[in-house]
């Protein structure tokens, strides 16, 4: 018995994951490049690296910029485009059984409902709707803050795609609670929650009489985001009836029994793969065991459990 399986529905769509960790878009790549420190079969699934129309070189510049507990990034949705995923990192996944949510991201409306269209033609059973990074210049936040742009996006999506329809929700919000009742009037299956916060790195040096400025505007994540995230993970659970799949600082089991308390129901894991690329499999183990020896009988038992407290 896998006692790890887990099961993610609404009332129309369900998806099934042999696990209930799932590594985190730009942090897994696209297929199998985390095969070389863990076993794969330890994840439910990879969501992949942010997809776009066209291929994408990012942002120029530095990209990345450690802080404390935390790390900020300004990638600029590097990726290789639809076309070329569909085919050379699908095949991949298919022949490896790899599980994965395709993640896409647009400049416009019609970019969206384009590889929405596209993820349908393919089969492709899960995807996750990118509405919400903050280091690009056009799309994605622009439709992810306002709930009646997020209501007509999503709509749109939902019409040209078919499977299991995953919205990644924004931190940068006085109100996430609206933007959740956006996607979820909108027919999304699930969301997935959060996504980075704006953030500000600075880098100062006193050369001779001189001083060296450095400053990189991006995307913050890591440990020091996750009382953010358990705040809005429990504020959207509160307002919805559609699963959440919880993100934003996750590193321990600890972390993974919180972030159940407050009604996640799987969990991405993002800047920790960088800190220790094994973490997937640890967590996965230590879950395991903590089903074991407290007489769950599995994660849904846990999980029921515990949200009950």
């Amino acid at each position: 018995m896998n006692k790890l399986k887990t099961v993610i529905k609404n009332n129309k769509r369900e998806l099934i994951l042999k696990s209930p960790l799932i590594g985190a878009s730009g942090t897994y790549g696209y297929t199998d490049e985390f095969e070389d420190f863990i076993d794969l079969n330890c994840l439910g699934a990879i969501s992949t690296k942010g997809i776009t129309l066209e291929a994408r070189s990012g942002n120029e510049g530095d990209r990345i910029f450690e802080t404390e507990c935390g790390l900020i990034n300004r990638i600029g949705l590097e990726n290789v485009g639809i076309k070329k995923f569909i085919s050379d990192k699908l095949p991949i996944l298919k022949q490896k059984n790899i599980d994965f949510l395709l993640n896409i991201a647009g400049s416009s409306i019609e970019d969206y409902e384009r590889l929405a269209d596209i993820a349908q033609q393919n089969s492709i059973k899960a995807i996750e709707v990118n509405v919400s990074c903050p280091n690009v210049k056009s799309g994605c936040i622009e439709f992810g803050l306002n709930p009646d742009s997020l209501f007509n996006l999503t709509s749109k999506i939902r019409k040209n795609y078919k499977g299991f329809l995953i919205v990644k929700l924004s931190p940068n919000t006085s109100d996430i609670t609206s933007l959740a009742n956006a996607v979820e009037s909108a027919g999304a299956d699930c969301i997935s929650a959060i996504n980075t916060l704006r953030g500000l790195g600075v880098d100062i040096k006193r050369i001779g009489n001189k001083f060296i400025k450095k400053t990189v505007q991006g995307g913050l994540s890591g440990k020091c985001v996750k009382p953010v995230a358990l705040y809005m993970v429990n504020a959207i659970k509160k307002s919805v009836n559609i699963p959440v799949i919880a993100m934003g600082g996750i590193s321990s089991l600890g972390d993974l029994l919180e972030f159940l308390a407050v009604g996640a129901d799987a969990f991405q894991i993002g800047t920790a793969n960088f800190i220790n690329p094994k973490i997937c499999t640890t967590l996965a183990m230590e879950l395991k065991k903590y089903i074991e020896e407290n007489n769950f009988q599995d994660f849904e038992d846990l999980k029921t459990k515990i949200k009950g407290a």
